[in-house]
């Protein structure tokens, strides 16, 4: 194996594309000029390891033919038979999912497993590839070679599996606060977008609304910054959706009503809305569904008390539910808040009447 600095290999490589085919030009020629840890195939030897991997080539062989979508990477991945279990059953169990996941892979392990019987017998329309932040720990590995080791991994499904469409999931962000990793984890994003051809390898980027306004990664979709929640398997799939079943040429409607992305409701929200004198109050918003029915409990604006919603549904990604309080003074009033699920966030209106007169806000809600 001949090796030659990054950037050699690289400016090689987009000099003389047109000598390769496929969409990877780059990551093939610094995959086989320059061999590091990230695009060595490798396996681990502790056992759960090696039971896994025996898991998953059962898995594949079971599968074969029928499996429609793949999913390849670590922790994150393998969770989807953990956090993201239900979310899983709504979206990619009708079409015959693989999870290729093992927690703790680096790039060359994934590498190392296609090759040794992950990818056995199957013919599927789409492998879902998200790999990678294990290599970013620390000084383990370069940009440059963890975006050569995920380009290994997409050049191996492209020439084992030349049918498929491969879309690429760039590396999530982690940490709660912003942090040189994340710094990190985005220079090899920035890499990797270069690389796909919108075609055989697709870019389906999402990695920011796991971020809020302020750059903090909500507890609520990472319990501990890395890992995924319920939430956050349903981001996923929402975000996924729509490149997926354009691959697989199937609806997107009917699996996302399936799923409605009503998993998420459940919990605690922090609802920002005009007060008395329009400047923005925060108020405690309780959520809870079951089916499509929404209950929940609300603070009253001053204190004073908690109002309880009422007809609360959810249809699709549409939510509606109406709020009564009794007025000082005597008399009722009635408050109409509908709106919809977007990037996990709820953004909706109230509308109500005062004396005769329409009142209309708008308003928006995300997880505490």
């Amino acid at each position: 194996m001949i090796r030659v600095p990054w950037e050699i290999a690289r400016h090689f490589s987009m000099k003389h594309t047109h000598l390769l085919t496929g969409a990877l030009a780059v990551a093939t020629l610094s995959a086989h000029l320059w061999a590091h840890s990230a695009n060595e195939p490798a396996p681990k030897t502790d056992s759960g390891w090696r039971q896994r991997q025996e898991t998953l080539n059962q898995r594949a062989a079971e599968a074969g033919s029928k499996a429609q979508v793949l999913f390849i990477g670590d922790s994150i991945t393998q969770g989807w038979e953990g956090a993201g279990k239900a979310v899983w059953a709504k979206y990619y169990a009708h079409r015959n999912a693989v999870n290729l996941g093992i927690g703790g892979d680096r790039t060359q392990h994934v590498l190392w497993r296609l090759e040794n019987g992950n990818l056995k017998g199957l013919k599927p329309k789409a492998a879902v590839v998200m790999i990678g932040t294990n290599n970013s720990n620390g000084e383990d590995n370069t940009v440059e070679q963890i975006a050569a080791g995920v380009g290994a991994i997409v050049q191996k499904l492209r020439s084992a599996l030349p049918e498929t469409t491969v879309l690429l999931v760039p590396i999530f962000p982690r940490g709660e606060n912003p942090n040189p990793q994340r710094g990190k984890i985005q220079q090899v994003n920035q890499i990797l977008q270069k690389w796909v051809d919108g075609q055989k390898v697709q870019w389906v980027d999402f990695g920011h609304k796991f971020i809020n306004e302020e750059g903090v990664i909500p507890g609520s979709l990472m319990p501990d910054f890395l890992h995924l929640s319920e939430a956050g398997y349903q981001l996923w799939a929402e975000s996924l959706e729509p490149h997926l079943a354009a691959v697989l040429g199937d609806s997107a409607t009917s699996a996302a009503s399936a799923s409605t992305g009503a998993a998420s409701l459940s919990g605690e929200w922090t609802l920002t809305m005009p007060g008395p004198s329009n400047d923005p109050v925060d108020l405690a918003l309780t959520l809870k569904q079951e089916g499509n029915r929404l209950t929940g409990s609300v603070p009253r604006v001053g204190g004073g008390g908690v109002l309880e919603l009422a007809d609360g549904k959810l249809e699709g990604t549409k939510f509606s539910w109406v709020i009564h309080r009794t007025r000082e003074g005597g008399g009722k009033m009635s408050y109409r808040m509908s709106g919809e699920v977007k990037d996990g966030q709820l953004k909706g209106k109230t509308e109500t009447e005062m004396d005769g007169n329409p009142i209309s806000n708008e308003w928006t809600a995300k997880r505490k």
